[in-house]
């Protein structure tokens, strides 16, 4: 069995700061980190130290290289991992508080560029007895499902972040959620679970 992961690669620059800005405010920051991100890059290396045979499709832009070379390191297949010289690498913007909370501004850049011509050649060759994993940082999620669907391969969606992009997936195609009770009560409505 193989598994591909078909998700995002994201720069994450965090800044440590005493308190998040307000509106028009400026603030200097005590520290900045730059780390590679991204749920689809994360849950790659996390499945190859697990030992699984993983694969990971998706898209960087030059900035972006150094994410691919760490997912080869990690034992991660990277052929179907594109860098791009039209679109820079999705980032995120972290700003993280004294007290430990955090605040996000997402770029998703080369992530939500990806096309269908691209997503039919990263599925030619892979079939029945294959598992796909798709988290929602990604362009083109619905007609993904769609073609793994028809290729008979196992879907496993993390719907993370859950907005109304996910309307447009055939969620009865996903054979595995991994997701927490808010994503739960998007995808099934509140009276589904039990509140009023």
């Amino acid at each position: 069995m193989r598994i591909l992961n078909f998700g995002s690669l994201n720069i994450d620059y965090v800044y440590g700061v005493d308190h998040f800005a307000a509106k028009g405010q400026t603030i200097t920051s005590h520290a900045l980190d730059v780390f590679p991100g991204g749920k689809g890059l994360n849950q790659s290396i996390a499945l190859a130290r697990a030992g699984a045979d993983v694969h990971h499709a998706g898209q960087v832009g030059r900035d972006g290289m150094f994410l691919r070379d760490l997912l080869e390191s990690c034992a991660v297949g990277v052929t179907s991992v594109v860098v791009r010289d039209d679109v820079r690498s999705g980032n995120a913007i972290i700003q993280n508080d004294a007290s430990g909370d955090n605040c996000i501004v997402l770029y998703p850049g080369a992530n939500r560029a990806i096309d269908r011509d691209f997503v039919d050649q990263v599925l030619d060759g892979y079939g029945k007895g294959d598992w796909l994993l798709l988290q929602n940082e990604i362009s083109e999620l619905p007609y993904i499902v769609s073609r793994a669907k028809a290729r008979g391969m196992f879907i496993v969606l993390n719907p993370s972040p859950a907005d109304s992009r996910l309307d447009e997936v055939d969620l009865d195609a996903i054979g595995c959620f991994v997701l927490n009770e808010g994503e739960a009560a998007m995808l099934t409505g509140p009276k589904k679970m039990g509140r009023h």
